[in-house]
This record gives C-alpha cells, sequence and structure tokens, in this order.
C-alpha cells in the first residue's frame, strides 16, 4: 500500500473553471477589464479536451475536464491514494499574456484562488508560487508577497518561456528562492513566444510533447553553463514531468564537451555531473523507459544518485491506470526515498512544516 510510505506528491494539476473564479482576487480595474474585453478562459491545455493524454478517464469531470474541487481532488487522488502531503502545481495560461500588467494581475489573482480555494481547504496541500516572468521584478515582488506563507513551498516556471532560464535577468528570482528556501520548478509547457522546437514549429501535438524533453536539456544547460548553479550553490531545481531516461545521455554529452571547453565557463570547476546531481530533481512521472527486465534499475545506476528522483502522480493527467501510482521497475529497496524521503530533502518548508 502507497500510505504505508507516507507519501508525498510533488505534482498536482488543480483545474480553473475560468476566468470568472479568478475575478474574487482581482482589483475592480482587472475585475472590469476582464468583463469588457470578455476574457472567459486563459486555459493552456490547447490539446483536443476529450484526448486520452490530457485527462484520465475516470478522473473526467462531466465537461471532459479535469477536478475543479478539492472534493475532486480528496476522493481521486489525496485519500485514494494515502497521500501524506501534495503540491498544487496550477498550469493556467498566465504565462501566455504579452501585457505585463496583465500577467501580473492574472497571476497574482491564481496564486490568492489556489490559496483559498484549495489550500484553505486541506492540511495536506501545499502549492507554488506561479511566477508573472514576464518581469523578473514582479515575479521577486510574488514571492516576496507570498513568500510568508509556508504551505508555497515552490516557485513555479515552464520549461520553454521567453530565454532560457539560466541568463542571470532571471538571478534575482533565484536568489529571493534561495533566501526563502524555495525550490525552483520548472514544468512542462511552453509560453509560445518561440517555436517548441530549435527547427521551427510543430504540426502535431505528439511532436510539441516530445519537444518538451528538448527544451528540459537547453534549460538545464543554460542554469549551468550561466553559472547560476555557481552562484546559488543551495538552489535546487525541480523537473516537473520532465521525463527522467534522457538525464544520463545528456549529461555524458553535456560533461564530455565541456572538457574541452571548459576555460571560457571558469565558474564550472567541477564536473558538471557532480553539480547536477547535487541541485536537481526530477519526478517520475511520465517516467519514460521500457518495464522489461532491469531497464530501470540500470537507468537510475547511472544517475549515481539516490536521491535525484521525487513521487508524482501528475494528476489528473494519464500516466497511470488505477492505484499503480509507482512506475514499474523501481527498486523496491528505493521506495522509501522516492515516496518520501528525497522529497523532505528537497523541499525545506516540507521538513519545516511537520508533513505527517
Amino acid at each position: 500500500m502507497l500510505s504505508a510510505y507516507r507519501p508525498i506528491d510533488c505534482d498536482l494539476h488543480p483545474m480553473v473553471p475560468g476566468m470568472q473564479a479568478l475575478t474574487p482576487y482581482m482589483d475592480e480595474f482587472w475585475r472590469d477589464q476582464v468583463t469588457e474585453r470578455g476574457i472567459t478562459t486563459l486555459d493552456s491545455q490547447s490539446w483536443p479536451i476529450r484526448s486520452p493524454k490530457t485527462i484520465r478517464q475516470d478522473w473526467r469531470g462531466p465537461n471532459g475536464r479535469g477536478a475543479e474541487t478539492v472534493g475532486q481532488l480528496q476522493r481521486q487522488s489525496l485519500d485514494r491514494l494515502g497521500t501524506a502531503a501534495g503540491i498544487l502545481n496550477p498550469l493556467y495560461g498566465v504565462q501566455l499574456v504579452f501585457n505585463e500588467d496583465m500577467a501580473v494581475a492574472f497571476t497574482r489573482a491564481l496564486n490568492d484562488w489556489t490559496r483559498a480555494e484549495w489550500l484553505d481547504r486541506d492540511d495536506r496541500l501545499r502549492a507554488s508560487i506561479v511566477l508573472p516572468l514576464q518581469s523578473v521584478e514582479a515575479s521577486v515582488a510574488e514571492i516576496e508577497r507570498l513568500a510568508g506563507d509556508a504551505r508555497f513551498v515552490q516557485v513555479l516556471a515552464l520549461v520553454m518561456g521567453e530565454n532560457p532560464l539560466g541568463r542571470r535577468q532571471y538571478w534575482p528570482i533565484f536568489e529571493a528562492c534561495v533566501r526563502h528556501g524555495l525550490p525552483l520548478g520548472i514544468h512542462a509547457g511552453s509560453a509560445y513566444r518561440h517555436p517548441q522546437t530549435s527547427v521551427g514549429w510543430t504540426s502535431w501535438y505528439l511532436e510539441e510533447y516530445a519537444a518538451n524533453q528538448q527544451g528540459f536539456q537547453s534549460t538545464l544547460a543554460s542554469l549551468l553553463t550561466e553559472g547560476a548553479f555557481a552562484k546559488y550553490p543551495a538552489l535546487k531545481v525541480v523537473l516537473l514531468e520532465s521525463g527522467v531516461t534522457w538525464l544520463p545521455s545528456f549529461l555524458w554529452r553535456l560533461q564530455k564537451t565541456w572538457k574541452g571547453v571548459r576555460f571560457e565557463i571558469p565558474w564550472v570547476d567541477r564536473l558538471p555531473a557532480e553539480i547536477i546531481r547535487d541541485q536537481v530533481r526530477l519526478t517520475v512521472q511520465p517516467l519514460d523507459a521500457p518495464e522489461e527486465g532491469n531497464t530501470v534499475e540500470r537507468i537510475i545506476d547511472h544517475f549515481r544518485s539516490e536521491e535525484m528522483l521525487l513521487w508524482a502522480s501528475d494528476w489528473p493527467h494519464w500516466q497511470f491506470d488505477g492505484d499503480a501510482a509507482i512506475p514499474p521497475g523501481i527498486p523496491e529497496r528505493l521506495l522509501p526515498k522516492l515516496m518520501r524521503d528525497n522529497a523532505l530533502a528537497t523541499y525545506q518548508r516540507l521538513r519545516e512544516g511537520a508533513v505527517a
């Protein structure tokens, strides 16, 4: 039984019913703007809403969408899987807004909605601070505004945004993360400022989904080579819904090339794989590995660390059937770390918050 591990779910996705759910958390000016502009939704779910990949069939509501209430989350995931604590990562289209002032207002409303409608209704829940990355200054201000609430345990950005996340313009965000004990969560997804691949725009949903792996590789390389990890050695980065099996081969290639050009980035003063093992974590849904034999165990061995993987259900996305929330092939000896210990080591606020 999962409950025996007192698991910590690092990736839960509450669904915003629409903009009218957020307007109570906006000031009068922005409430009027929503009405006058006829903005009904910022739903970033660009996939066909009833395609199997979007939401697991038995987790769909009558409208075809995922859960919009805490009660649904409790029945479908928290109670069913025996979750001791779960981290909410709202995926709503505030990152797609070009108007900076509007993006800040909508992001603040989203964070306040998450706090009032979800955190206040179940003591097991924690959340990420969604950042309005259209403005670094506003992102830091949003961290400062919410950091006093210990139920916010990390900050959240999309993997494909305006610029590579390691760029030094973003460093004030990392400084605020370290100061408040907040990991930087980077979730699959795009702000659609650029094509999702390095060779242009995709035609099909399959291409877009697979392209996220490229985004995670580029983002990880950016954080390393720009010097963010060196500048902030206490910064923890959590890759959410990134897949897992790409990392060993990517690190091999990155490290091999670094040996030949390391003179240009002297701040990377030890093996890149060592730095990433210390500061980067990945959630295991989806675990993109064959189920045959000991393949998964061999991949984990290539990490040379038992601390890098975090459990997540990725609710309500369809990553597993029934209650099979632990990906097949993970050695039983690693389950205590995967299900709980690694999350407690990663999230300072979970440790301090006395998770049951």
